[in-house]
């Protein structure tokens, strides 16, 4: 968002954080239903960025996101994506589990993997099981931009173990 729109969207409630120049705001959860007019006409701009090779995540990294390596999206969409897979994560760890990620100030990595890799990732039949026994999350996209219904396009992966 650019200009007059970004400036506005500082009005509603949530934070907002720049890293250099770029900057991105987190709002105040709400119902879809009830997103501001302000936000919902909002579009992600100036996005289309070289691929880099970023090194493997390293151990102590935090939770890794995954962007599924075999679907295209722009890049809002993946952040979108990722963004809703960290949200997810956040919700399936015990307390304690929760505030060492917090601590960490919710640090975690983004990656895309190879095929093989996103392959073996994925939770199968077994979304549970897959959390219970290798904590993996699949975000499934809904269908309504860019993606078809039920694709999965992030897989997040908390390596920090079962601390409650």
């Amino acid at each position: 968002a650019r200009g007059a729109h970004w400036a506005a969207a500082q009005d509603v409630p949530g934070l907002t954080v720049t890293v250099g120049t770029a900057q991105v705001r987190a709002l105040v959860p709400g119902l879809v239903s009830a997103v501001p007019k302000v936000i919902s006409r909002l579009q992600i701009s100036g996005t289309d960025l070289p691929a880099d090779d970023p090194e493997p995540p390293q151990p102590g990294d935090g939770p890794v996101l995954w962007i599924n390596p075999e679907v295209p999206m722009t890049v809002g969409k993946a952040a979108a994506q990722v963004g809703h897979g960290s949200m997810l994560l956040a919700s399936a760890l015990g307390p304690r589990r929760l505030a060492e990620w917090a601590a960490t100030g919710f640090r975690c990595v983004v990656r895309t993997p190879s095929v093989e890799h996103w392959r073996q990732l994925l939770p199968g039949d077994d979304p549970a099981g897959a959390w219970e026994r290798r904590r993996v999350l699949a975000v499934r996209d809904a269908g309504y931009t860019e993606i078809a219904p039920g694709t999965i396009t992030v897989l997040a992966v908390d390596p920090g173990g079962r601390s409650g």
